[in-house]
């Protein structure tokens, strides 16, 4: 297969990847989605993940990492580097007295790096940033009538991606990402009636959020010797304040919403909007290194986040401003060793990765314990704790002398509530990465 051709199919995989990932619901099935703007998810790729998460010192010619974009300028003028991943994961749910195990696919990113001139780089793509998924409910009595509450909610935030890294300096780099990022939201009760034939009511609220976001990145590599390196990185986030409609409904139907999505309300009770309602994203600063050799890598990032005091509509989860949100503190660190990356022997060039995480939640939920008086509630949180294995296999294009990456990660992590009463979540994670390194910006002397 010739050049072109490749790079025809390299471009269509990028727009049909692109389509689905516009289209797809990223997976979850944890209550705590609930609150604030669901479970977030870190910005790592592939090999960093398997590594526990590190990115903020890791820079990588043939690695995107738009965890510091001050890495994209780590990249030789002739390389263009197309990565995508994929994933399937379990979750196990717990509160001491039931356990349900879900079962979800995703597809998790999809990124693109490039040379633009000596010393500029740039990377283009698509990322997670939450996700909200959860059904669940009880069975409640009121003047002798039985029936069921259940919540449930659907939605997230994806971000679009641009950056770009220049080097005025020899081991000195600086780099900017701008993100679009936008999602749509449902949280919604639905009451239905166990043993008369009154009709489903169900109270919801929507919103839709469309947003800019900036990262500023640096990165600074000290050398040690011809095969050993310092590196260190640090990446902020300014506040993000942005606002937008929120609408809350309630209906009256003649069967679930949910198990009949076709079925139209047979009544419109209340039908609202909050316009402009205020919603903001925190502070995030970021600090990390990474220190390699020929053979081996190891790294540490650090993140802090102040998410306390952040303004979000109250009517969404009947929390305060001074109770809704924590500042986040996320600790990642992780180690990559190959035998011999020159090595004739396939299984020498082999990468094995590992690390490890921890996180606190941004947010508190409003829990009810089971020895409470009626109505009674009181706020709870979780920390998450994470390990990661992976490898790295190694392809070799004999036309260019390009190596590419199939990386595959094994992940575990758990969310530890503060409460016995509270539910645990333990998810187990495989993931699958292509990173296809490409032999582009060369100028033939001959067909």
């Amino acid at each position: 297969m010739n050049i072109r051709k490749k790079r025809f199919f390299l471009l269509i995989a990028l727009l049909t990847t692109t389509v689905v990932t516009f289209a797809q619901q990223v997976g979850s099935n944890s209550p705590y989605s609930r609150y604030g703007y669901g479970l977030l998810s870190n910005p790592v790729l592939g090999a960093s993940e398997a590594m526990g998460g590190i990115s903020y010192g890791l820079r990588r010619s043939q690695q995107v990492n738009p965890g510091n974009p001050a890495s994209y300028s780590e990249l030789d003028s002739l390389t263009f580097i197309f990565d995508f991943g994929v994933s399937g994961h379990m979750a196990r749910l717990n509160d001491d007295l039931n356990k349900r195990d879900f079962y979800n696919g995703n597809l998790d990113y999809v990124a693109i790096q490039f040379p633009l001139i000596r010393n500029f780089g740039a990377s283009l793509g698509l990322l997670p940033f939450s996700k909200t998924g959860y059904n669940f409910g009880a069975a409640r009595s009121l003047s002798n009538i039985q029936y069921v509450e259940t919540y449930r909610g659907t939605g997230g935030l994806t971000q679009v991606y641009a950056g770009l890294a220049w080097e005025p300096i020899k081991n000195i780099s600086l780099g900017a990402n701008m993100h679009y990022l936008f999602g749509n939201f449902s949280h919604s009760s639905v009451v239905t009636p166990v043993s008369s034939s009154a009709l489903v009511g169900e109270t919801k609220y929507t919103y839709g959020f469309r947003e800019l976001k900036y990262d500023f990145g640096a990165q600074f590599t000290f050398p040690i010797d011809k095969n050993r390196s310092l590196t260190f990185g640090a990446v902020y986030t300014p506040q993000l304040n942005a606002s937008a409609d929120v609408n809350p409904t309630e209906m009256l139907y003649t069967g679930d919403p949910y198990d009949n999505p076709w079925l139209s309300p047979s009544q419109i009770l209340k039908t609202d909007s909050l316009k402009g309602a205020s919603f903001q994203l925190p502070h995030t600063f970021g600090a990390g290194f990474t220190y390699s050799t020929r053979k081996f890598l190891i790294g540490f990032d650090g993140t802090y986040q102040l998410w306390k005091g952040m303004e979000y509509p109250s009517m969404l989860d009947d929390l305060t401003t001074d109770n809704r949100f924590n500042n986040v503190y996320r600790l990642n660190a992780g180690m990559e060793y190959v035998i011999d990356p020159l090595s004739q022997n396939f299984f020498h060039r082999i990468r094995f990765r590992g690390g490890v995480s921890y996180s606190n939640s941004y947010t508190n939920f409003s829990v009810t314990p089971p020895d409470g008086v009626a109505n009674s509630t009181e706020l709870g949180s979780f920390k998450e704790y994470g390990l990661n294995i992976g490898v790295g296999l190694p392809f070799h294009d004999y036309m260019t002398g390009r190596v590419s990456m199939l990386n595959i990660g094994l992940g575990y992590s758990r969310q530890q509530p503060d409460h016995v009463f509270m539910i645990s979540q333990d998810m187990f994670k495989i993931s699958v990465n292509m990173n296809i390194n490409e032999f582009w910006f060369f100028k033939r002397q001959f067909n």
